[in-house]
């Protein structure tokens, strides 16, 4: 997750597929399957705040040395809302350098400030699922109903002239219950262009009934302006079990009701305690225009300021 939610009365859907193939060493099984994940995120009485509802399905077939046999259900249900409760960039105005395009894109220790958010939901379990609590364990199914709590803490960075992007996610899952899980993903993104950006990205997590380390990268090109399309590769770092997937993703935003803020950045202005009334300045107006000016040394004085 991002730390910045979609906007106020925004709403974006995000659909992905993928496949999947696993080899356990230890629980001596093979298995290859599909699934599909759906993120439904609702921007909702302020900016700063965005509902989310996040939904994955998986179907497998599992095959040991004794039998094969199939494995379908939802891998995640998830409801919840995030908030933004700090922005670095609402309260700072960098000063631009009209002379220097490299000045104006370098780092500043001010970007090492994060942008915060927090998010706060509920896991929904269901009775005889095989994926409950992000298991991994081959024989392992739920026996009953349970919503369990889900807790994030978000940040985001961005460097330079903008282009690369900083987002980390500590997580706790499944909080309060015999299955209680705890993670982490760090992300990394670079802006190639306008229409293109790559990411790669670490992720971790660890439980009684699961633990893991998984690297993934790919890229997102922006097919429209409110549509985006992504393809994505992952693998993780064992053998109980091994796991590679593979997957595609289409987003789609829709914005006709939002209407972006503006913020003052800084104080306002005070009024000069000299300042001079409407009829002397149109004076001064009259008396410059009959007077010869120097305008190579008014552009000595203005490129002062700068250098």
């Amino acid at each position: 997750m991002s730390a910045f939610s979609v906007g106020k009365s925004v709403i974006q859907a995000e659909i992905g597929f993928y496949g999947i193939t696993e080899k356990h060493d230890v629980q001596n099984y093979e298995a290859d399957g599909f699934g599909t994940d759906f993120t439904l995120r609702w921007g909702l009485f302020a900016e700063q705040l965005e509902f989310i509802a996040d939904i994955q399905y998986q179907n497998e077939k599992f095959t040991t040395p004794a039998t094969t046999f199939k494995k379908s259900n939802f891998r995640q249900t998830a409801l919840g809302a995030k908030y933004l409760i700090y922005d670095p960039f609402k309260n700072n105005k960098r000063d631009v350098n009209i002379y220097s395009y490299n000045a104006n894109k370098k780092f500043t220790w001010h970007q090492l400030i994060p942008a915060v958010s927090v998010f706060a939901g509920a896991n929904f379990v269901f009775k005889d699922n095989p994926y409950a609590y992000n298991s991994n364990n081959l024989y392992f199914y739920s026996t009953e109903f349970n919503i369990a709590p889900k807790l994030m803490l978000i940040t985001q960075n961005h460097f330079g002239d903008g282009r690369w992007v900083l987002v980390s996610n500590i997580i706790a899952d499944y909080v309060g219950t015999d299955y209680s899980g705890y993670g982490y993903a760090v992300t990394l993104t670079r802006g190639i262009n306008n229409r293109w950006s790559g990411f790669i990205e670490n992720q971790g997590y660890k439980s009684d009934l699961y633990s893991d380390l998984i690297l993934r990268g790919g890229a997102a090109y922006f097919f429209a302006r409110n549509v985006q399309i992504d393809a994505s590769i992952s693998k993780n770092l064992k053998n109980s079990p091994s796991i590679l997937y593979g997957g595609i993703g289409l987003s789609i935003r829709y914005d006709a009701k939002h209407k972006d803020e503006l913020t003052r950045v800084g104080k306002k202005a005070k009024k000069p305690k000299d300042q001079k009334s409407k009829k002397d300045q149109k004076l001064e107006e009259e008396k410059e225009k009959t007077e010869e000016v120097d305008y190579q040394e008014k552009e000595r004085k203005r490129k002062a300021k700068y250098e």
